[in-house]
C-alpha cells in the first residue's frame, strides 16, 4: 500500500496526474459491496479454481458496473494478480491475457494512474516477461482515455524504447508499431490542434526529445526487418514519428535525411496502399509545417509514388489509384511547380505506361481546383496538346479523360486548344478505322470505347461552368452536317439544348463572337439552314440510326428553329414532341420503320406549307439533290433522300423546276442497283402527291426517250445505250414508278389519265424490254397496283375492255411459260395477284376467259410442283422459304376464285372450279390432294360468305371428292378434307334455312390426327353419318359417280374410306333411292372391271347385298344381262352366285 502511494505522490510531482483527475478520483467513495465482490473473485484467481478467463470477465462486469472505488489494498493484490497472467512468459492462453488486459482497461476508470504506473513498470523492465499484452492494454488505454494518457507521454515514449532494444520481429514488433502510430495521433491533436497543450515548453521539449530517442532506435533496431508485415508496421510508424518531429526545427534536417531511407522502405513493401497512405501521414504533416523539403528529396518521394502508379505490371485496385492519386495531389499543393513540371516531364517519353499515368494525374490536378494548379493549366494544355499526335490506344483514351477533367474544371484553359474540335476528330477517326475493317477484333472494341468515351465527354458537359459557352457554341453546329460525326449529334444536342435553355443561344451573345466565323456557319457554303435542316431530317429519318439518334435530331431541329427558318417555331413546338413520343414508344399508332418515315415525311410537308417560301423550298430540294448524288448506293439514307426529295418537289410549284429536278435522278439513278430503283419510285410516287400531272409528263418524256429508238434510225452508240443491261433496269423502275403512281392519284387524275397515259407507257416500256424476271415482275406488279387503284376510285366505272383483254392475255402467256416443271416461282404468285385486281374491274371477264385463267392458275399453283421436285426442294436450304411461297400463292388463288364468283356473270362456274379441281383431288401426288383441299376450303368459305346455291348442286359430288380424303396419309390433309365437309353442311344448311342434323364436324377433327388407323376409321364413320343424315337423295348417283375414281385409282385408306362412306350412304337410303339402284349396280360394275385394289372387294359384295335385299328385280334383272367382255372374274362370280341363290329360292317357292 505505501509503495502505490508513493507512485501516486511521485506521478503528482512531475504532473502527470491532471487536476482534475485527482479530484473526481478523491470524489468516488469506497464501496464495501464492491470490495467484497472483488475479493471474492479475486481470491478464485489465487485459489486457481475454475475458469480464469471467465473469472476475469466477471470481474471486469462487476468493476464497469458499479460507480464506487475498491480500496486500495484489494487494487495492489488485484494488480499483482493481474501483471502475472498480462507478462507470463509462457503458460498462459491468449483468452486469460485478453481478459486480463480488459480488467485492467475498466480498473482505470477510478485507479487509472496506478494502472499506469504498472504497464509503465512492465515497459522498462528488463527481466524476460510478455510485452505483448502491456502493448495492447495501453493501446486499449489510449482509445479509452486518450486525455488521461496524453500526461504521460514522455513516460510512454521512454517505456517503448525500451520494447525497441528489446524486439526485433513478430507480432510484438508490430503491437509496438501500432501503439506508436496511435499515442502520436493523439500528440498530432495536441500540437497541431487549436485546443490548449496540456504540457509547458519544458516538457513539451522532454516529449519531442523523448520521440526523436525513440525515432533513431527504431531507425537503428528495426530497419533491416525481413517479414512483410513487419516492414509495413515499421514504415507507418516511423512515418508518423516524422510527422509529429516535422513540428520541431530542432530535428527537421535529420528528417530531411531519413526520407530516402523512408522512400526505400515504402519500395520494399507490397502492399501499395498501406504504403501511400504511410506516406500521405508524412506528406499531410510536411504541408501543415510549411517548412520547404529539399528539392531532391522532395523529386525522390515523387518518383516512387509515380512509378507505383505507372507500373502496368502491378494491379492496382481503385482504392489503390485513388490513393496513390491523393499522394500526387498533396505534393502538388506543397511544390506546384516541381510537380508539374515532373509530369510533364513524363509526357515525352517513350514509356507508354508513364505518358498515361501523367495524364492522368494531370487531369486529376486540374479537377483539384486549387489555384496554384489553376494558374497553370495553360501550361498544362500546352504541354498535353503535342501528344494529340500519338497513335497509341491508351495515350489517346488517356488524353480523352484529360479533356473530360479538363472542360469540367476550367473551360478558359482550352482557349488556346480547339478541345471540342479534338473530342470529333477522335471520333470520326474511330469510326474511320472500325469501318475499314482492318483491325482486329480486340483493337475494334478498343476504337467503340473510344467512341463511347467521346460521346460521353460530349454528354456530361456542364455548360454553365465559365467560359464553356464561348468555347461550344456556335462551334459545335460544325459537327451536326458532316456524316462522320452522325453518331455525336446525342450529346450535341443535349449541349444545345442546355444552351438554349440558359438562353445562351439569343442573337445578341452570337453577335459578340468572331463575325467571320459566324458569317462562316449560316451564309457561307459550310452550313446554311437548308444543309442543316436536310442533314437533320436524313438522320431522323435514317431506318439505321435508332430511335436515341433520331430523338437527337429532332431536338436539334426544334432548339435551333430560329436558325432554320422563322416561320416554323410555333408548329414545331407542336409537332416535334408528338414525334418524340413516337420513338419512345409511347403511340400504340406507331408501328414500323415505314409509319414512322410516313409521319416524319408528312411534318416535312406541313413544315414547308407553313413557311409558304418557294425560294427556300427550292434551296431545300437543291440541298437534298447534292446529298442524293454524293450519297453512294450502299448508304442506309439513300432511301430516305429519294422520299425526302420527292415530298420537297411535291410542294415546288415552278413546272420547269419539278421537271428539271426529276430528270436529272431518273436519267441518273443506276436502276441496275436494287436500291437505286426503289428509289426512283419513291422520288416518283412522293412528289406526285401534289404535282400528278407534271409527275405523269415528266414519267411520259422519259419513257419516250428510253423507247424511241424502237421506230426510229439511230446511231449504233445510241442503240448500244438503249439496250444495255441499265436502260432495260431503268426501264423496269419506270413500269413499277407508274403503277406507284396510280396509287397516289386522285379519282379525277386516275379516271383522265390512266388509260392513256399511264397504262400505255407501261405497255411502251415492256415492248422495249428485254422480257426478262426483273421486267416481268415489275409489269405484273405494276398491273396490280393500277388496277387496285382503278377499282378502289372507279365506282362504276367501266375499264378499257380491248386493254383489260391485252394486259390479260400478256399476264396468261406469263403462266403458261413459267408451267414448264420448274421449281417453285415467284411469277404465278405475283400474276394471280394481278389477276385478282384485273378481275375486280367492269365489264367482267367472259366464260371463256374464266376457264382458261383458271385452269393455268391450277396447273401452276396446284399441279406444280410434282412429287419428285417437292422431295427435291424438301432437301434443300431455301425449302422453308418455298413452302411459303406455295403457301402464299394458294392463298391468292383462293381470292382469285372468290373474286371470280362475286364477279362471275354465267352460271356454271363453280362446276367449271370443281372440274378443275377434281383431277387433283384424285391424284397419286399426295402433295397435290393437300394443294387442292386448301383451294377447295377457300372456294367454299367463300361461297359461304356469298351465300351461293352453286355449291348445294354439287354437293354430292363434292362429297364424293372428299369422303376418301378423310383418311389421306398427311393429316392436314385429312383435317382440310373435314373442313370443306363442314362448310359443305353449314352451305346447305343456310340455303335450306335449317339446323344441321347431329352437330358440327368441327368438334369431329382432333380424332383425325390419331396415328392409330382404327381411331380415323371410328372419326371417320362419324362424320360420314352426320353428313348422311343431311344428304340430299337426288344427287346419290353424282356422290357415286365422284367416289368411282377412288375405287379405280385410290390405293390403301383411301379406299377404305371410301366404301366405308359408300355403304353408311345405302344403309342409311337404301329402300330410298329406288329409281337410281340400276345406275348405281351399274356403277359398281364398272369399278369392277378397272378396279386395282382388292381392298375395295369387300365393300362390293356388302353394297350388293344392300341393293339386293332393298331392291332385289332391279339388282336381279341386272344379273340377267349378258355378260360383257370388260367385266371381271369378280363380277361374273358375284353374278352367278346371286343368280343361284335366285333360283334356288324361286323353287323352293313352287314347292
Amino acid at each position: 500500500m505505501e509503495r502505490l502511494r508513493a507512485l501516486r505522490g511521485l506521478f503528482a510531482c512531475v504532473g502527470c496526474m491532471p487536476r482534475r483527475t485527482r479530484r473526481r478520483e478523491r470524489g468516488r467513495v469506497e464501496s464495501p459491496v464492491l470490495a467484497s465482490a472483488v475479493t471474492l473473485l479475486l481470491q478464485r484467481l489465487q485459489d486457481q479454481e475454475g475458469d480464469r478467463a471467465q473469472a476475469y470477465c466477471e470481474l471486469e462486469h462487476v468493476l464497469c458496473e458499479d460507480d464506487s472505488r475498491p480500496p486500495c489494498g484489494v487494487v495492489n493484490r488485484l494488480l499483482a494478480e493481474v501483471s502475472q497472467d498480462l507478462t507470463a512468459a509462457q503458460g498462459v492462453m491468449d483468452s486469460v491475457r485478453t481478459a486480463a488486459s480488459n480488467v485492467l482497461v475498466a480498473l482505470a476508470r477510478t485507479h487509472f494512474s496506478l494502472v499506469m504506473a504498472e504497464l509503465q513498470g512492465h515497459l522498462k523492465a528488463t527481466q524476460e516477461m510478455s510485452k505483448e499484452f502491456v502493448l495492447v492494454t495501453l493501446s486499449k488505454l489510449f482509445s479509452s482515455y486518450a486525455p488521461q494518457c496524453i500526461s504521460f507521454m514522455w513516460l510512454t515514449l521512454a517505456g517503448l524504447r525500451s520494447v525497441v532494444g528489446q524486439v526485433r520481429s513478430g507480432r510484438t514488433l508490430r503491437i509496438a508499431c501500432a501503439v506508436v502510430k496511435q499515442w502520436l495521433e493523439g500528440v498530432k491533436v495536441h500540437l497541431c490542434s487549436g485546443k490548449q497543450c496540456p504540457w509547458p515548453v519544458m516538457e513539451k521539449e522532454q516529449i519531442y526529445e523523448k520521440l526523436y530517442q525513440l525515432f533513431c532506435s527504431v531507425l537503428s533496431n528495426w530497419q533491416d526487418c525481413k517479414e512483410e508485415k513487419d516492414k509495413q508496421a515499421v514504415l507507418e510508424a516511423v512515418a508518423s514519428m516524422m510527422a509529429v518531429l516535422l513540428q520541431e526545427e530542432l530535428h527537421r534536417k535529420h528528417i530531411w535525411e531519413q526520407i530516402l531511407w523512408l522512400v526505400h522502405q515504402y519500395q520494399e513493401v507490397q502492399d501499395t496502399c498501406r504504403g501511400t497512405k504511410s506516406l500521405t501521414i508524412f506528406l499531410e504533416a510536411l504541408e501543415g509545417a510549411q517548412s520547404v523539403i529539399p528539392e531532391d528529396k522532395f523529386l525522390a518521394i515523387t518518383r516512387v509514388v509515380f512509378y507505383q502508379l505507372s507500373d502496368d505490371t502491378k494491379q492496382h485496385s481503385e482504392a489503390d489509384r485513388a490513393e496513390l492519386t491523393h499522394c500526387i495531389l498533396l505534393q502538388a499543393r506543397i511544390c506546384p511547380e516541381e510537380t508539374v513540371l515532373f509530369l510533364q516531364s513524363q509526357l515525352g517519353g517513350q514509356r507508354k505506361d508513364s505518358c498515361v499515368a501523367a495524364l492522368g494525374l494531370l487531369g486529376a490536378l486540374a479537377r483539384s481546383d486549387e489555384p496554384a494548379i489553376t494558374e497553370k493549366l495553360p501550361q498544362i494544355v500546352e504541354a498535353v496538346q503535342c501528344l494529340c499526335s500519338d497513335p497509341r490506344t491508351k495515350v489517346r483514351r488517356a488524353i480523352l479523360h484529360f479533356m473530360k477533367d479538363l472542360l469540367n474544371a476550367d473551360a478558359w484553359s482550352c482557349s488556346a486548344w480547339d478541345v471540342v474540335g479534338h473530342i470529333f476528330n477522335e471520333f470520326s477517326c474511330t469510326t474511320g478505322r472500325r469501318a475499314a475493317g482492318d483491325v482486329s477484333a480486340q483493337e475494334a472494341q478498343e476504337e467503340g470505347a473510344l467512341q463511347e468515351l467521346c460521346m460521353d465527354i460530349l454528354g456530361s458537359l456542364d455548360v454553365s461552368v465559365r467560359g464553356m459557352t464561348k468555347l461550344l457554341w456556335p462551334r459545335l453546329l460544325l459537327y451536326v452536317v458532316p456524316a462522320e460525326y452522325t453518331g455525336m449529334l446525342i450529346p450535341v444536342s443535349r449541349c444545345i439544348r442546355a444552351l438554349a435553355e440558359r438562353g445562351d443561344l439569343t442573337v445578341q451573345e452570337i453577335e459578340e463572337l468572331d463575325p467571320h466565323f459566324v458569317s462562316s456557319m449560316f451564309q457561307g457554303p459550310l452550313l446554311t439552314p437548308h444543309i442543316l435542316l436536310a442533314r437533320l431530317l436524313v438522320v431522323a429519318g435514317s431506318p439505321v440510326a435508332g430511335s436515341e439518334l433520331q430523338a437527337a435530331a429532332l431536338l436539334l431541329m426544334q432548339n435551333l428553329h430560329s436558325r432554320i427558318h422563322r416561320a416554323v417555331g410555333a408548329m414545331w413546338a407542336a409537332e416535334i414532341p408528338v414525334l418524340l413520343q413516337c420513338l419512345k414508344g409511347k403511340d400504340e399508332s406507331f408501328m414500323d420503320s415505314t409509319e414512322w418515315e410516313h409521319r416524319l415525311l408528312k411534318f416535312l410537308r406541313e413544315s414547308l406549307d407553313t413557311m409558304e417560301d418557294e425560294a427556300w423550298t427550292k434551296a431545300l430540294s437543291c440541298e437534298l439533290s447534292r446529298q442524293l448524288s454524293s450519297s453512294p448506293s450502299s448508304s442506309g439514307e439513300k432511301s430516305f433522300l429519294y422520299k425526302a426529295l420527292g415530298t420537297v418537289l411535291g410542294a415546288c410549284k415552278e413546272v420547269l423546276y419539278v421537271q428539271e429536278k426529276l430528270l436529272q435522278h431518273l436519267e441518273g439513278a443506276n436502276a441496275e442497283e436494287p436500291s437505286e430503283a426503289q428509289g426512283m419510285i419513291s422520288l416518283v410516287s412522293h412528289a406526285a402527291e401534289s404535282n400528278f400531272h407534271i409527275v405523269l409528263d415528266t414519267l411520259t418524256m422519259f419513257a419516250s426517250r428510253l423507247c424511241k429508238g424502237r421506230n426510229s434510225r439511230i446511231s449504233r452508240r445510241k442503240k448500244m445505250e438503249l439496250n444495255s443491261t441499265r436502260a432495260h433496269a431503268t426501264r423496269s423502275a419506270l413500269i413499277l414508278a407508274h403503277g406507284s403512281l396510280a396509287l397516289q392519284a386522285s379519282k379525277e387524275q386516275l379516271l383522265a389519265r390512266l388509260e392513256g397515259d399511264i397504262v400505255g407507257n407501261i405497255l411502251l416500256l415492256y415492248s422495249c424490254s428485254c422480257r426478262d424476271l426483273q421486267n416481268k415482275l415489275a409489269l405484273v406488279q405494276s398491273i396490280t397496283d393500277f388496277s387496285s387503284a382503278f377499282h378502289a376510285v372507279g365506282g362504276s366505272a367501266f375499264f378499257n375492255p380491248f386493254l383489260k383483254s391485252k394486259l390479260l392475255e400478256i399476264l396468261m402467256d406469263l403462266l403458261k411459260k413459267y408451267y414448264l416443271g420448274t421449281r417453285v416461282s415467284p411469277v404465278p404468285l405475283k400474276v394471280v395477284l394481278a389477276l385478282e385486281q384485273l378481275s375486280k374491274l367492269k365489264p367482267s371477264l367472259g366464260s371463256k376467259d374464266m376457264c382458261e385463267m383458271l385452269t393455268l392458275c391450277c396447273k401452276n399453283i396446284v399441279m406444280h410442283p410434282s412429287a419428285r421436285m417437292m422431295l427435291k426442294i424438301k432437301k434443300l436450304q431455301q425449302a422453308a422459304q418455298y413452302l411459303q411461297l406455295q403457301q402464299t400463292s394458294l392463298k391468292a388463288l383462293g381470292r382469285l376464285m372468290a373474286v371470280l364468283l362475286e364477279t362471275g356473270t354465267t352460271r356454271g362456274f363453280f362446276e367449271n372450279i370443281v372440274h378443275v379441281l377434281q383431277k387433283s383431288m384424285t391424284s397419286d401426288n399426295m402433295w397435290e390432294r393437300k394443294r387442292a383441299l386448301q383451294t377447295c376450303s377457300q372456294l367454299l368459305a367463300a361461297c359461304e360468305e356469298l351465300q351461293g346455291g352453286d355449291a348445294c348442286k354439287h354437293f354430292g359430288s363434292l362429297v364424293g371428292f372428299l369422303a376418301p380424303l378423310t383418311c389421306d396419309p398427311m393429316p392436314t390433309s385429312r383435317q382440310l378434307a373435314a373442313t370443306c365437309l363442314s362448310s359443305l353442311l353449314r352451305i346447305q344448311a343456310k340455303a335450306a334455312n335449317r339446323v344441321i342434323k347431329l352437330g358440327d364436324i368441327g368438334s369431329l377433327c382432333e380424332g383425325l390426327n390419331d396415328s392409330s388407323t382404327i381411331a380415323q376409321l371410328r372419326t371417320l364413320s362419324k362424320i360420314a353419318r352426320m353428313v348422311c343424315r343431311n344428304f340430299p337423295l337426288e344427287q346419290t348417283v353424282d356422290f357415286m359417280m365422284a367416289i368411282e375414281d377412288t375405287f379405280r385409282k385410290g390405293r390403301g385408306m383411301r379406299v377404305r374410306a371410301a366404301g366405308k362412306w359408300m355403304i353408311t350412304l345405302l344403309l342409311m337410303y337404301g329402300k330410298d333411292i329406288h329409281w337410281d339402284a340400276a345406275l348405281i349396280v351399274y356403277i359398281l360394275r364398272s369399278c369392277m372391271s378397272s378396279m386395282k385394289q382388292s381392298t375395295f372387294m369387300p365393300f362390293l359384295c356388302q353394297a350388293m347385298v344392300i341393293l339386293t335385299r332393298c331392291h332385289a328385280e332391279v339388282t336381279i334383272d341386272n344379273f340377267f344381262r349378258l355378260l360383257e367382255p370388260t367385266d371381271s372374274e369378280t363380277w361374273r362370280r358375284i353374278r352367278e352366285f346371286y343368280l343361284r341363290e335366285w333360283r334356288r329360292e324361286k323353287n323352293e317357292k313352287k314347292r
